[in-house]
């Protein structure tokens, strides 16, 4: 039986947000987040954003990213490596500095992406460097795409650096991926699940795919896209055919501690901006975890 009639009308929903704009945060979110600024942890669970999802935003400097994501009311992201760079240089000190203004605004890095990690053009120094920039952030994991060679390169390093290096998927993507060895060659390699691209890929169900490797998998991507018979079109939340409330509420009847982390894919409608509609997504998270 699907979750989604129990808590309200997927399109329903969204319609009302387009009609009323952005919801203010609900009293009871701050006592779940610590200090000042932003709250998007709901029920138990972290719901976040990949930078990412501001790309189509003017301003791409690591301050300008830092007001996108507070303005979208998100205390926890997953920062894109660009932005680390083009910020700190090869400087640690700096990216420590990155971390402090983020923290400072109330805002974590639980995750970053450096997508080359593990690849054949990247030398050991470069990964060592990777994994230095991870902790100096304050981030749990470092992402990059499936790749069973780099699982293999980098797995006995993420074990000495204590960091997780957690594989994204695509449409590559089934239920038997994990079974395979990919994430024998180190105990901190891990999954970050992408919902939406599973779905567009494959028939069955992703909450089996949760439920199977949950010890495994650091966090989600959240992402409406409907599946492969309806050209899996990424859709506004609610629209689509991804079970986003269902995957949420999973996490929060199971308490596991994987992060949530919106991406927005869909076309920004005409006088929005990517702000406004990760906006958006985050409200449609919180109506399904309070």
């Amino acid at each position: 039986m699907s979750m989604q009639g129990t808590v309200f009308s997927r399109r329903s929903f969204m319609g009302g947000l387009a009609a009323a704009g952005a919801v203010p945060l609900l009293p009871g979110c701050r006592s779940m987040c610590a200090g000042k600024g932003p709250c998007s942890k709901f029920g138990g669970v972290q719901v976040g954003v990949i930078t990412y999802s501001y790309r189509s935003m003017p301003d791409k400097s690591a301050e300008a990213v830092l007001k996108q994501v507070v303005d979208s009311g998100i205390n926890s992201i997953e920062l894109m490596g660009d932005v680390v760079e083009k910020y700190a240089g090869s400087s640690l000190e700096k990216v420590a500095d990155l971390r402090k203004m983020y923290a400072d605004a109330g805002v974590g890095i639980h995750i970053v992406k450096f997508g080359n990690i593990g690849d054949k053009n990247c030398t050991d120094e470069r990964i060592a460097y990777y994994f230095n920039v991870a902790k100096a952030l304050g981030a749990k994991a470092i992402t990059r795409e499936i790749s069973e060679e780099a699982a293999k390169r980098v797995g006995p390093m993420a074990d000495q650096h204590g960091v997780k290096v957690a594989f994204h998927n695509h449409t590559q993507i089934n239920a038997t991926t994990y079974d395979g060895p990919i994430l024998s060659y180190g105990k901190n390699l891990a999954i970050n699940l992408d919902i939406g691209h599973y779905v567009a890929a494959n028939d069955d169900c992703v909450l089996a795919v949760i439920k199977k490797y949950h010890d495994r998998i650091f966090s989600l991507h959240l992402k409406d896209r409907k599946r492969k018979a309806n050209k899996g079109t990424n859709m506004p939340f609610g629209q689509g055919d991804t079970p986003i409330i269902e995957a949420l509420q999973l996490l929060k009847k199971n308490k596991w501690r994987i992060y949530a982390d919106i991406e927005l894919e869909y076309p920004i409608p005409q006088g929005s901006d990517a702000v406004q509609e990760v906006a958006k997504c985050v409200q449609y998270c919180k109506q399904a975890l309070i």
